[in-house]
């Protein structure tokens, strides 16, 4: 990218392929990527075998290089991380024969890494949503097994003052339920974008329904539905990076709009970002960036946001990881 970009490449995770929906997270001020799937030898619509992965790898400078920084109690993608000053904490997911309640807390001392855990969720839980928000941890939808039909409807909530209290089941998203959406946080708001609804097909196997609709959930006033996203956004990096400008940013994930194309012909997911405004609930086309990315997550670290690992199209993993600086500004495209 020129130097004028805010974006920013980091050095690519010590793996040729990457990994879809590792956990991505902060801890003892290092980046840390744990967990994760991938086709190691052949693609999907060649036999090959999904692999889940236990690794778990630090970053500890924007400068530096990735070092093994232990493993997680067992394999494990598509769960849900935050991060608070306790350190990272990881939500459910799921391996190729059962999805996970689990809830545990990673620490790095730059030497040490260590897992305790915390109290489960309500139900196991992969493919879900979440964001920090004020102390508390909210985590939406998802499903509860590998072979689930249908979405989980459903909002759950930690506060990490008192994560001994447990998860408290919240009122759900008056929407679709879905899975693999774009969860936001502001200061005092929860944000659910876009995602897929799942249905029994002819063969009763899942089906989905790519989503554009748009909420917000606040402890004070509960749900609320906010203008639909320009496109559809499966699977995009989650959460949505929040700008010093206060706009939440839906990067790259699946339009729907090359569905039927598999990976050696598909040209990879959209790079178009999009920017919403509460303080207007607009949507904003902003042009695109350097990242074409699925089942990928962010998280905020050294003034910025970074977008770890992940798809780049069906079957096709990354290694990357992009640093987005916080004061980058976007405005609407003018394409």
């Amino acid at each position: 990218m020129p130097s004028s970009s805010p974006w920013k490449q980091l050095a690519p995770l010590p793996d040729h392929e990457g990994f879809a929906s590792p956990f991505v997270g902060v801890a003892g001020g290092a980046l840390i990527v744990a967990g994760g799937a991938n086709f190691p030898e052949k693609r999907p619509w060649e036999g090959g075998a999904k692999i889940w992965y236990d690794y778990v790898f630090a970053l500890a400078e924007p400068s530096g290089a990735w070092v093994e920084a232990g493993r997680l109690p067992r394999a494990n993608a598509y769960g849900v991380a935050v991060s608070a000053p306790a350190g990272m904490i990881c939500a459910g997911g799921g391996d190729a024969k059962t999805h996970f309640a689990e809830v545990f807390l990673l620490t790095w001392e730059g030497r040490v890494l260590k897992t305790s855990a915390l109290r489960p969720l309500p139900r196991a839980c992969a493919f879900g949503s979440g964001a920090l928000v004020g102390g508390i941890f909210y985590l939406a939808g998802g499903i509860e097994m590998p072979d689930a039909t249908s979405a989980l409807a459903t909002l759950w909530a930690l506060d990490m003052a008192q994560p001994e209290a447990g998860w408290k089941e919240l009122p759900a998203c008056p929407g679709p339920a879905r899975m693999l959406a774009v969860a936001g946080a502001t200061a005092d708001t929860f944000y659910l974008f876009g995602g897929v609804a799942l249905s029994a097909g002819a063969d009763g196997r899942a089906q989905r329904t790519p989503l554009r609709d748009a909420y917000a959930y606040s402890a004070a006033g509960g749900w609320r539905k906010l203008a639909d996203l320009p496109r559809a956004a499966t699977a995009a990096p989650s959460p949505a990076p929040l700008t010093r400008e206060g706009k939440l940013l839906v990067i790259s994930g699946d339009d729907g709009l090359r569905a039927h194309l598999n990976g050696p012909d598909h040209p990879g997911f959209t790079t178009d970002i999009l920017a919403y405004d509460p303080s207007a609930d607009r949507w904003s086309e902003v042009g695109g960036g350097p990242v074409s990315r699925a089942t990928a997550a962010t998280v905020a670290w050294r003034g910025g946001w970074v977008v770890a690992s992940g798809e780049r199209k069906p079957g096709y993993r990354s290694p990357e990881a992009w640093w987005l600086d916080g004061d980058a500004k976007f405005t609407p495209d003018k394409r």
